[in-house]
């Protein structure tokens, strides 16, 4: 048995959430702590064992924004050939607030995973410094890990209101089924 469109984007949403947050669990976990500085005459060279910390942060935020793009498409995908207006699918407030907040909690996922990626990145390849006293730190941590928490509580929201939507649509068409009478047919079929 086939799955309905509906399903398959709530599935897909899930997936990728899930998908972002044990990435960016996994990258905080293999984080180093510290890096060793090696004095030299007038540099101080910060040597760092090779880690996944920055591919896997990179691939969390792109599974966090294919997530959110997955979710934003299924917002306005027409179901079973059939769409609904907009001003339908916003009148209902919660489907309205859900979608709102959706992108917002994305930005601040997607933002924090990418700032501390960015972060261990430019520790890995600024690692030759004039400063004699430096220690040498790598990105904060706990960053992933919050960004990790982040990505899964947007791909909550997304799936939410994905879930609203498929609601809205049936509850739309149903009683336009009822009140015209037209055995099934779309609006743009009356």
């Amino acid at each position: 048995m086939a799955l309905r469109h509906s399903t398959r984007f709530r599935a897909v949403t899930a997936f990728l959430g899930v998908l972002s947050f044990v990435l960016a669990v996994v990258a905080e976990l293999k984080k180093p702590p510290y890096r060793m500085p090696i004095r030299g005459a007038d540099v101080v060279v910060c040597r760092l064992p090779p880690d996944p910390t920055v591919a896997l942060g990179a691939l969390s935020a792109l599974a966090a924004a294919c997530c959110a793009g997955i979710g934003a498409v299924s917002v306005f995908f027409p179901y079973d050939g059939r769409s609904i207006p907009r001003k339908a699918l916003f009148d209902y407030t919660p489907c309205s607030t859900s979608s709102s907040i959706s992108p917002c909690a994305t930005v601040a996922g997607i933002g924090t995973t990418t700032w501390a990626t960015a972060t261990e990145a430019m520790h890995h390849v600024r690692n030759v410094h004039r400063n004699l006293g430096y220690a040498c730190p790598t990105a904060e941590t706990g960053l992933l890990g919050a960004a990790a928490f982040l990505n899964l509580d947007a791909s909550l929201f997304w799936l939410i209101c994905v879930m609203l939507v498929g609601n809205v649509t049936e509850d739309y068409f149903d009683g336009r089924d009822e009140i015209g009478g037209d055995g099934g047919a779309g609006i743009g079929e009356k």
